[in-house]
């Protein structure tokens, strides 16, 4: 029987040879294959279509592309990996000497073997990246070179998946798919979400959760424009990224820094006892800065182990399925599970029987904490909740204010609930 983090890595595996791009049919292809996991709706908005600040752009496919020596032997080649092309890369059929070609081919001394990830998406350009130990070997002379692409009206895909949740308010979890073969930037965080959202399904959580599949930048900018009437309904939100190496976690706050996803992502790091960071909010990353741009100021913070660039492989073919780990994207579900269950319980109640203490053995509370562990941590929180419950603390406030585990008090409100002590 596989794991969730072995499943998520199939994934990843499936999804790696895939070319993506801001636009085009490997976005299309990605999320054909991300639509066998969980049902998406998938939207095509056309080339022109004003997107706030934005227009989006023309569609880019590509078919085929080499760099060819004389004798024929392609020294790069796209068949080999999505990588060796700059992204966006106009069409190009030409022959040139190695001296006018270096002009377009991008490489990485510092790492010879590695070939690096490089677009072009607003500037008509083409190249190729390479290994600069391929570029080292090539001796002087002509080289055929051909980008079979084409830039042409056509359209923007995103897609979304909705768990239905008990009210209309929603959490927003998004992740880019505009990488090509890119493994923990951005594929793993795609396969967290794809479990995420399976496990949320087999149950009805009280929030609605909205997963948005869609290219960074642009593709938010885009869902942003087409859902400005209905983005009150976003209460909190979550970015995906770099979710599978082995780093510690990282928490990225929200612009206002103090959103419920800033508190629960910190009282659930903190608690778990992971190694983790916290960083401030920064304009610049992935798509929180979109989310969060002023306009908006949604509550949307980021999660990923090592941050973006914060790893020599960050956008270069190092980045693989060999890179990420299964344990490593389990870590970052669990994580991400505790969190969407503390936002889902966390509630305020009101204290139905406020003047004084209450007798609690008499409606048999005591007695239900007799076989527990934690009867005495578990005593404490129904206190602690009785005593908050006035309509103005939720339960992360007495979690936080007691020094409790959020399930624990949690778990007494659902008690004192039952026993008719307190209500939302």
């Amino acid at each position: 029987m596989t794991t969730p983090g072995e499943e998520m890595h199939a994934l990843v595996e499936r999804l790696y040879p895939l070319c993506r791009s801001i636009t085009g049919d490997g976005v299309r292809a990605t999320l054909d294959i991300v639509g066998e996991y969980i049902p998406l709706q998938v939207h095509e908005v056309p080339t022109g279509t004003r997107v706030l600040d934005w227009t989006v752009p023309q569609e880019w496919n590509i078919r085929d592309a080499y760099v060819a020596d004389a004798s024929g032997r392609r020294v790069v080649d796209f068949a080999a990996s999505s990588l060796h092309v700059l992204g966006y890369s106009v069409p190009v059929a030409a022959t040139l000497p190695l001296s006018e070609l270096r002009g377009h081919l991008h490489t990485l001394p510092e790492h010879p073997s590695w070939v690096p990830y490089r677009t072009s998406y607003y500037t008509p350009e083409w190249g190729f990246c390479l290994a600069q130990e391929t570029l080292d070997a090539l001796p002087d002379g002509d080289y055929e070179v051909r980008i079979d692409s084409t830039l042409a009206d056509g359209h923007l895909t995103y897609a979304e998946h909705v768990v239905p949740g008990e009210v209309a308010d929603e959490v927003i979890v998004s992740c880019h798919v505009c990488h090509p073969s890119l493994a923990n930037d951005n594929l793993a965080g795609v396969a967290v979400a794809v479990h995420l959202a399976r496990e949320l399904a087999e149950r009805t959580p009280y929030h609605t959760y909205r997963f948005v599949f869609a290219p960074g930048t642009i593709g938010a900018i885009t869902w942003l424009a087409r859902n400005a009437e209905r983005i009150d309904r976003v209460k909190h939100g979550l970015v995906l990224a770099c979710a599978g190496d082995r780093g510690r976690l990282t928490y990225k706050r929200s612009r206002r820094g103090d959103a419920g996803i800033d508190r629960v992502m910190r009282h659930v790091l903190e608690t778990s006892g992971r190694p983790h960071h916290i960083k401030e909010f920064t304009p610049y990353g992935y798509d929180e800065r979109q989310y969060c741009s002023p306009g908006f100021d949604l509550g949307v913070g980021s999660l990923s182990r090592t941050p973006y660039a914060g790893y020599p492989e960050y956008h270069t073919s190092a980045d693989n399925p060999d890179f990420v780990s299964p344990e490593a994207m389990e870590d970052t579900l669990a994580v991400c599970r505790e969190a969407f269950a503390v936002l889902d319980r966390d509630r305020r109640y009101l204290n139905l029987s406020p003047y004084g203490e209450p007798q609690l053995g008499r409606r048999g509370l005591y007695d239900s904490l007799g076989g527990r562990s934690d009867a005495k941590q578990a005593q404490m929180a129904m206190l602690w909740v009785l005593s908050l419950s006035d309509g103005e603390h939720g339960l992360l406030d007495v979690a936080e204010r007691a020094g409790l585990p959020f399930d624990t008090v949690a778990d007494a409100a659902d008690a004192l609930r039952a026993a008719g002590l307190i209500k939302a």
